[in-house]
C-alpha cells in the first residue's frame, strides 16, 4: 500500500484510490478484512474517510459487506470474472477491427514500441510493470478507433479487467504467450486483417479467462481445506 497520500486530490479520494489499488493490484487479497481503525493507522488519517472509501469500493464491487464480520475484500468469483471477460471479449475485437482502417502511422509506431516494452518489462518480472505494460498497449488501440462511446465503454471496464489481468499476469508461464499474442495483433493491425485481428483479440481474452479460472478453482479448493482443518 502507499505509504505517502497525495496532496492535490481530497483526503476521502486519496484514501479511496489508495485502497483500491490496493485491492487491484493484490497487496489487499481476495476476502482480507479491511479493519477501519488499522487502515486509518497505516495511512495516518482518521476512519471517517476510511469508511467512506470502503463504501463507495462496496459500490464498485470490489469489497462485500457481511453482518457482524464488517468490509473484506471482494472475492474473485467465476461468475464476476466471466461477465466482464464477455463483454470485454466482444470490445476488443470491435476495437482490433475499427484500429486495422483507422490507425495512424504515427499509431502504429506507438503500438510496436507497446509490444517492445512490454518484452522488456516481462524481463524484469516486475508483475506491477508488466500489468501497466499491457495496459498501455490496449490503450494504444482503444484509442485508435476514434469512437468516443466505444473507449468511454472499454474505459469503465478497464479497472475491473486490470483485476483480473493482475491474477493472470502473475503466473509467469503465461508470459510467452501475451508476447506472442501481442505480436500477432499488432501485425495484423499492421496489415489491416480484421479478422486475424479480431480472432487474435478474442484468443486474448479466451487465455485469459481459462488460466483466472484454473486459479480461482484452485483457490476455491485451498480455502475449502483450509476451513475443514
Amino acid at each position: 500500500m502507499q505509504n505517502s497520500l497525495q496532496a492535490d486530490l481530497p483526503l476521502r479520494d486519496v484514501v479511496f484510490y489508495t485502497l483500491r489499488q490496493s485491492i487491484l493490484t493484490g497487496e489487499l487479497k481476495p476476502g482480507e478484512r479491511l479493519m477501519e481503525i488499522h487502515l486509518a493507522d497505516k495511512l495516518g488519517v482518521s476512519r471517517t474517510p476510511v469508511r467512506e472509501a470502503i463504501r463507495r469500493l462496496e459500490l464498485e464491487g470490489l469489497v462485500t459487506m457481511f453482518p457482524r464480520r464488517g468490509a473484506e475484500v471482494a472475492q474473485i468469483t467465476e461468475k464476476s470474472m466471466s461477465d466482464v471477460l464477455e463483454v470485454r471479449r466482444t470490445l476488443d475485437a470491435l476495437c482490433a477491427e475499427l484500429a486495422c482502417d483507422r490507425i495512424t502511422e504515427e499509431g502504429l509506431t506507438s503500438l510496436k514500441y507497446a509490444c517492445e516494452v512490454f518484452e522488456q518489462c516481462v524481463d524484469t518480472g516486475d508483475v506491477k510493470k508488466i500489468a501497466q505494460a499491457d495496459v498501455s498497449l490496449h490503450d494504444i488501440i482503444v484509442q485508435a478507433t476514434g469512437n468516443q462511446r466505444l473507449i468511454q465503454l472499454v474505459n469503465n471496464l478497464s479497472e475491473q479487467m486490470y483485476r483480473y489481468r493482475f491474477e493472470y499476469i502473475k503466473d509467469s508461464h503465461q508470459h510467452e504467450t501475451l508476447i506472442k499474442e501481442h505480436r500477432i495483433i499488432y501485425q495484423s493491425i499492421l496489415n489491416k486483417d480484421k479478422d486475424t485481428a479480431a480472432a487474435a483479440a478474442k484468443t486474448h481474452i479466451d487465455n485469459q479467462k481459462k488460466a483466472i479460472m484454473r486459479q480461482i478453482r484452485l483457490d476455491t479448493k485451498s480455502r475449502s481445506l483450509t476451513e475443514k482443518v
